[in-house]
């Protein structure tokens, strides 16, 4: 029973730890998201994005398709306007290894330890998208996923679909009852 339980945990744990796309999303408990049937761009807000126009349309591609897909309607007089932002973030991994070799240790006369450090650097990806009541104004959604860049046209455009779909995937909300 507990070799089960255990086997059951690290697999849910190594499936978890491979996810690519981190994502969290909140939103405006008080907004009635049956209400938006339709979207449009917030073009004044995605023209302060500094990215490459590429990347942009990439982008702009990515959540007209996903909205589309969940059956909203692309409008010149939408319900919802969709914002968009991003950031780029590095981070430095370190990972100690251990060498080991004959000679004289503090535990062995005839083995040592040294210690050797390997670092490296990755940049990850964020993308917010923001969804806003386009009568009221107000943000009533905001998702946000986070994943490794890559380089190259057809990864960059597979990468910014995936971080958009994962992020898409939690508008609308299930409210809690």
């Amino acid at each position: 029973m507990r070799l089960a339980i255990f086997s059951l945990l690290a697999s849910f744990l190594l499936f978890t730890s491979c996810a690519t796309v981190q994502v969290k999303s909140d939103y405006d408990t008080n907004a009635i998201f049956s209400e938006y049937s339709s979207f449009g761009f917030y073009k004044n807000g995605i023209d302060k994005v500094e990215i490459s126009d590429l990347d942009k349309k990439r982008i702009l591609r990515a959540i007209d398709g996903h909205l589309i897909g969940k059956g909203m309607v692309k409008s010149n007089t939408p319900d919802l306007l969709v914002s968009f932002s991003t950031k780029a973030e590095k981070n430095v991994q370190v990972n100690q290894n251990y060498g080991y070799g004959l000679g004289w240790g503090w535990w062995n006369p005839f083995w040592f330890g040294n210690n050797f450090y390997n670092t490296y650097e990755t940049v990850d990806g964020i993308l917010v998208i923001d969804l806003i009541d386009a009568k009221k104004n107000e943000l009533i959604w905001q998702g946000v996923g986070k994943a490794p860049l890559v380089d190259g046209p057809q990864a960059k455009t597979e990468r910014i679909n995936e971080i958009v779909n994962e992020v898409l995937a939690k508008y609308p909300p299930e409210l809690e009852k």
